[in-house]
């Protein structure tokens, strides 16, 4: 049985709307999905704007395809990349595809290829339209990215609390208090539909309808690297149970009554 990582992915960058720092991460991060068969970043070599990409392409092996702009103020970036994505689907040399762009142009072509059976994989700045972020299975944001590869103190701490004006520090607080809420309200509402008649619910099974429901969802988007430190620091009732020789743990949750 194929597993998530045997996965071959065809990576298509698009170079016009996603910046190039941080090249390295993004691979790493496509990493855990599979394997990437095809990398290739499209966008006109010839302008100034893509210029940052040329440094960082020979070293992360990433293919770049010419482009030129045949009318000012249009994209035929897109159009390239799209053409190719369907060459590689016709192929089947892939099990999925990763978009790595911010444009909603690409919404549809997401779409078309999930049409297909093939798992899409979106990363892009917070900035990314939402129906091109539904379209994904699954989107990353480029921020988060980046932010893991940095060790950060929490935004609680008494030492950023000073380095910020008090306006600015008290409408991240409330931000985060919004923000903690939905993603309290997501969780829930995900074990309600999944429970069995003693209201409990299995977590890996949770967290694929969550990503089902919201494709953005990230638990380092609250300041956590796995589900379950997550689930754990909410109020919510946790059951680890142990199963088979091996006695490997298997964590359910439910909603506290």
């Amino acid at each position: 049985m194929q597993t998530l990582n045997d996965l071959r992915l065809a990576v298509l960058i698009d170079a016009d709307n996603i910046p190039y720092s941080n090249v390295k991460g993004m691979l790493e991060e496509i990493a855990k999905y599979g394997t990437p068969t095809f990398k290739r970043i499209y966008g006109d070599w010839t302008k100034p704007t893509v210029a940052g990409w040329k440094s960082v392409l020979l070293e992360n092996a990433i293919t770049p395809i010419q482009q030129y702009s045949y009318t000012r103020g249009k994209n035929a970036t897109d159009s390239s990349m799209i053409i190719d994505a369907m060459d590689i689907l016709y192929s089947g040399k892939v099990d999925g595809f990763c978009l790595v762009s911010s444009d909603s142009d690409f919404t549809r072509l997401a779409t078309r290829l999930r049409e297909a059976g093939m798992k899409v994989i979106g990363i892009g700045e917070r900035k990314t339209p939402s129906p091109f972020i539904i379209a994904c299975d699954k989107f990353i944001y480029i921020e988060i990215i980046t932010a893991s590869s940095v060790v950060q103190e929490p935004v609680t701490s008494k030492k950023q609390v000073g380095k910020r004006p008090l306006s600015r520090q008290k409408a991240e607080d409330n931000d985060q208090q919004v923000q903690g809420k939905k993603v309290k309200r997501l969780i829930a509402t995900s074990i309600s539909d999944l429970a069995d008649e003693n209201g409990w619910a299995y977590l890996g099974d949770v967290g694929n309808l969550i990503l089902k429901k919201q494709p953005d969802f990230d638990p380092r988007n609250f300041g956590f690297t796995k589900l379950t430190p997550l689930i754990k620091s909410l109020d919510f009732e946790i059951d680890e149970r142990e199963s088979g020789q091996n006695h490997i743990k298997h964590i359910y949750i439910r909603n506290r009554k």
